[in-house]
């Protein structure tokens, strides 16, 4: 075991209240591409095409969101939670996750097995449709099947407003309740630990530093470099779901080796 496991598994062994903050990189594992990455999303599709202004701005533009949406949806529908998912909810089972601030929209932690309440979803969640006007809010499974081959969705069954997936896209602001729950788990953590995040994208990326301000360690699993290497007490370039694995088997050779009596 290397020193930065090592270090690792120290520092997730002596912490009690640890915020896990997690990106596209932690669900690359489970076949849902990242945006920013080689092949990403942003490769293939106009980001300009998912900006909330150009959703308002015509039919033509919310057939086009749709028809784009769906696709992305449908992966969604078919990735399963990996190893580093896992880990995160083996970390709530032990008492040490205060939360999980995500910035995936695509349910894994709450379908791996955490609990719906410790997870802070910034950038909302794909799996529900939501009206622009009133909030009403709808499953997707249940409101995909009423938007037509050609991109056109119904609207709201409560005001008639506009029905969009609950999600944050470009030029929408975060909800304040998310951000002032964020903002209240992460004064309170003792480890912030960043999984596959490329923290470039504001306001979320401001929480570890954030973190660090208020005391707490910062790790970071990243494959990439992120702006805030520089302030992390660890960094770890390496795949989520390995680092995660490798933790938790030291964390359970720790245990036992402090439960296991010396002999006299």
């Amino acid at each position: 075991m290397n020193d930065s496991m090592e270090q690792l598994i120290g520092l997730v062994g002596n912490a009690e209240r640890i915020v896990v903050f997690s990106g596209a990189g932690i669900s690359t594992e489970s076949g849902i591409p990242d945006f920013r990455g080689p092949g990403g999303v942003w490769e293939k599709v106009d980001p300009a095409d998912f900006h909330i202004d150009r959703f308002l701005a015509s039919p033509e533009n919310r057939r086009r969101y749709w028809l784009r949406s769906v696709e992305m949806y449908n992966q969604i529908l078919m990735a399963q939670p990996n190893a580093a998912h896992r880990a995160v909810v083996t970390l709530e089972r032990m008492g040490k996750l205060g939360a999980v601030i995500t910035q995936n929209v695509d349910g894994l932690h709450q379908t791996a097995g955490n609990s719906p309440e410790r997870v802070i979803e910034l950038h909302g969640t794909t799996l529900f449709v939501a009206c622009l006007s009133c909030g009403h809010r709808v499953r997707r499974e249940a409101f995909q099947p009423l938007v037509s081959a050609e991109g056109d969705a119904p609207g709201c069954p409560e005001c008639d407003g506009l029905m969009k997936p609950a999600t944050i896209s470009f030029g929408q602001m975060l909800t304040p309740e998310s951000i002032e729950r964020a903002t209240e788990e992460t004064d309170a953590c003792d480890l912030f630990l960043v999984i596959g995040s490329s923290l470039v994208v504001y306001p979320a990326a401001g929480f570890p530093i954030h973190a660090t301000r208020s005391g707490a360690p910062l790790v970071i699993v990243n494959r990439e470099d992120t702006p805030h290497d520089a302030y992390a007490t660890l960094v770890l370039q390496e795949t989520a779901g390995e680092v995660m694995e490798r933790l938790l088997e030291g964390l359970g050779e720790k245990q036992a080796a402090v439960a296991t009596p010396l002999p006299a």
